[in-house]
């Protein structure tokens, strides 16, 4: 390996080669290589990332981005293809659009670290569409992606304290997975992806996450801007930059800017950059998402949901409903209903009774009149917490690492005096309980509905499902408006 003089003469380096052997194994990765489990789990989970980009046409959101996007674009024209609308656009701005809406309703992934597909998804899709590439190279690219995302990700993850301190900044390594299936697919050697990696760890954002706090739906355009940033960077390389090398494998850079506790001290796990690569695929731990909601209410909501359809109960019908243990932060029910479509999503309270209210989940329970509904939020405020200590999701994350998830009890008393009880740890969509394809092929129906269907739906569908047979992905993007 040669690294830059600079660098030699202020001891910055050490003798690791972490950006260079993911580099290489983002280039030599090949359909053929990959085990159909794991071919199967890339194609449901690009599934349902469009499936919830689509969902996502009817909300503010929707509306405002487009509108971004083809004001940066200058108008209508380009090389690929806007999901939900049709219009061409830049790749550029193309990814600003579906990064942000893939993530708009919180109802595509959650990885340990984030959620990868709001970015590798519509990243590969657009590049593969922009070059010309066939399905298998496009999923090639997908399981890449995940691979190098993840462990950058879990090597800079935070420990206890930096958590504290300074949040849970997702979107700081979004970056890598929306940048790795663009260098793939634009056909990048080594050295490019290694270059590529090292404008990523020079553009990451800040490693905090303020809409946790701020309830602010900014939150769903920053997936789109990293989204944005992966061709940037990608394009940036392909021109042609030098220097911009090995920038995983020395101290004042990415893991240590990224990872530092309050006296500067680098608390990152570099040994994760690496670790069982090639052997283990990291995207088959990835959770999807059943309800268009934060990944902490997904489970109440099963449960309330199978009770419901079990003893045929509905909002009316509700006294009261007991969760337990419930979740830190995700059990308000304000008075005067939520500011933000974010703020609602993160609300146990309001997702389990806009589902009781309307079974059929989608943007509809995100509009500015629902989340101030009255009779949605009196319902809101009969859901309440249990008398266990409250689940903090930094301990959530820890048992989703170890293959777990934290267990609810849900206790839902009837006006008429009737009790139903129930508990529930791994949902479906948790990787143990991971739903079938013909599980994913429903949700899809409901999540597309806006945009497709009868025939045009059941035609993408069919499409998707055997995208590996599509030689060329600019051939079926119609199927997607």
């Amino acid at each position: 390996m040669r690294y830059n003089r600079f660098f030699r003469d202020n001891n910055w380096l050490t003798p690791t080669t972490y950006t260079q052997e993911l580099s290489e194994y983002a280039v030599n990765l090949k359909y053929e290589d990959i085990p159909p489990q794991v071919i199967e789990r890339a194609k449901m989970i690009m599934l349902q990332t469009i499936g919830v980009t689509l969902a996502a046409k009817d909300t503010p959101i929707s509306e405002k981005v487009r509108k971004m996007a083809l004001e940066a674009n200058g108008g209508e024209n380009g090389p690929v293809t806007l999901w939900g609308t049709g219009e061409k656009l830049a790749s550029v701005n193309a990814a600003l659009a579906l990064g942000t809406l893939s993530d708009a309703l919180d109802w595509e992934d959650c990885s340990w670290t984030g959620h990868p597909s709001a970015g590798i998804i519509p990243c590969a899709w657009l590049a593969a569409e922009e070059k010309h590439k066939s399905g298998k190279e496009m999923l090639a690219a997908i399981v890449a992606a995940y691979e190098v995302y993840q462990r950058i990700a879990m090597a800079v993850q935070p420990t206890d304290e930096i958590w504290k301190t300074k949040g849970w900044g997702l979107t700081s390594w979004q970056i890598f997975g929306c940048i790795l299936p663009v260098a793939k697919l634009y056909g990048f050697d080594a050295r490019k992806i290694n270059q590529a990696i090292g404008v990523g760890c020079e553009c990451s954002t800040l490693p905090t996450a303020y809409h946790a706090t701020t309830m602010s739906d900014f939150y769903h355009y920053e997936h789109g801007y990293r989204a944005r940033d992966g061709f940037l960077i990608s394009k940036s390389v392909e021109k042609g930059i030098h220097n911009q090398r090995d920038l995983l494998d020395f101290g004042p850079c990415y893991s240590g800017a990224i990872c530092c506790d309050l006296e500067g001290k680098d608390m990152s796990d570099s040994s994760w950059y690496t670790r069982e690569l090639g052997s283990r695929y990291l995207i088959m731990d990835t959770l999807m998402k059943h309800w268009p909601a934060n990944m902490w209410v997904q489970t109440t909501a099963e449960i309330v949901s199978n009770l419901s359809k079990e003893h045929g109960f509905g909002a009316e019908d509700v006294k009261e409903i007991i969760v337990d243990p419930p979740v830190a932060q995700r059990m308000w029910a304000p008075d005067e209903g939520f500011t933000s479509v974010t703020h609602a999503q993160f609300s146990i309270p309001f997702v389990v009774a806009s589902m009781l209210y309307d079974p059929n989940p989608g943007a509809h329970w995100y509009t500015a009149e629902k989340m101030k509904d009255p009779k949605i939020i009196a319902l809101a405020k009969r859901v309440k917490s249990g008398p266990s200590a409250q689940d903090s999701p930094l301990t959530g994350f820890k048992q989703f690492r170890e293959g777990t998830y934290p267990m609810k009890t849900v206790t839902v008393t009837l006006k008429s005096g009737e009790t139903y009880k129930a508990s529930m740890d791994c949902h479906p969509g948790h990787p143990a309980n991971m739903m079938t394809r013909e599980e994913f092929v429903e949700r899809f129906r409901v999540q597309a509905a806006p945009v497709l269907q009868g025939d045009r739906l059941e035609k993408a569908i069919e499409a998707l499902c055997g995208i590996e047979d599509v030689e060329d992905i600019a051939t079926v993007c119609g199927l997607l408006y």
